[in-house]
């Protein structure tokens, strides 16, 4: 299962805050449309999961992960970097601990 490190949490909850998103809210990682062979992941602010997406909730923070992105992201951890006002997201390895 994806985890959510304390950085990318503390990173979300910035976001949220600044869109005025509902306490329910939280970001979605979903599967972008491929690009020829390379497909590619993105991340939205919303205010709630859409069907069929499943639900984590680490730090008080919610992350929903749609049926593609659950399955590639199973092994994975979702981290962040804060430069000021700019958030970087990355995936990385579990075992990896950092960007």
């Amino acid at each position: 299962m994806l985890i959510v490190t304390h950085t990318a949490a503390e990173a979300i909850r910035t976001l949220l805050d600044s869109a005025e998103v509902p306490q329910d809210g939280g970001i979605r990682i979903s599967m972008a449309h491929q690009n020829g062979a390379q497909a590619s992941l993105e991340l939205a602010v919303t205010p709630a999961p859409m069907e069929g997406d499943e639900v984590l909730e680490e730090e008080g923070v919610h992350v929903f992960l749609d049926e593609v992105a659950l399955v590639a992201l199973e092994d994975k951890s979702l981290d962040a970097e804060v430069h000021g006002d700019e958030i970087s997201f990355g995936i990385v390895e579990q075992d990896e601990g950092g960007l």
